[in-house]
């Protein structure tokens, strides 16, 4: 595995060269050993899938507050997305920052998160489905979130989004969560 910086400290490019032969390929995902000489915290102790049939799906922006956050492992395994961090940490010099990157299952490229930084996307094709890794245990009511369209992040979504939550269309602006302005 490789793992490359983004502009946002913490928040890594994970790439991996398969094995390929006349069966198709085979590529190692996660290594704990390798995670833990990169720095990164092994994101171990839950997963989930999501499916998003329409392209144009947003899920995010989503957080749970650093004091008792999580991190992060993304991964697509069908389809394509557009995955975004924002960095939330107040102490970071990239507060407020986000960085995002094409996750495919033809480039197969994983983005990990730590904890403090909010993670959504949008679908670039209909079916694609989202393999998540998470360090700790989901724990209803914790997490919060940020609007996907708050103009003081500016995210560049690369289309408009036209399938989300309820939830995720009504969450608040940065400068409405008082915990992290």
């Amino acid at each position: 595995m490789q793992f490359s910086e983004t502009s946002i400290g913490g928040v890594v490019k994970i790439s991996a060269t398969p094995q390929q032969d006349h069966r198709g390929f085979f590529i190692r995902t996660f290594c704990a050993a390798e995670f833990a000489t990169a720095g990164l915290t092994a994101p171990t102790v839950q997963m989930a899938l999501s499916h998003n049939a329409v392209r144009g799906t947003l899920r995010g922006l989503h957080v749970i507050p650093v004091e008792t956050g999580e991190a992060k492992l993304v991964r697509c395994v069908r389809g394509a997305i557009f995955d975004v961090a924002v960095d939330l940490r107040r102490s970071s010099p990239t507060f407020r920052h986000w960085t995002g990157l094409e996750l495919s299952a033809d480039n197969m490229h994983a983005l990990y998160l730590p904890k403090g930084v909010a993670h959504g996307f949008v679908t670039l094709s209909d079916n694609a489905d989202v393999f998540y890794q998470f360090s700790e245990a989901h724990r209803p009511g914790v997490e919060i979130g940020v609007a996907w369209d708050d103009p003081e992040i500016a995210v560049d979504w690369p289309i408009t989004p036209i399938v989300m939550s309820d939830r995720d269309r009504s969450l608040p602006r940065l400068s409405e969560i008082g915990i992290l302005s």
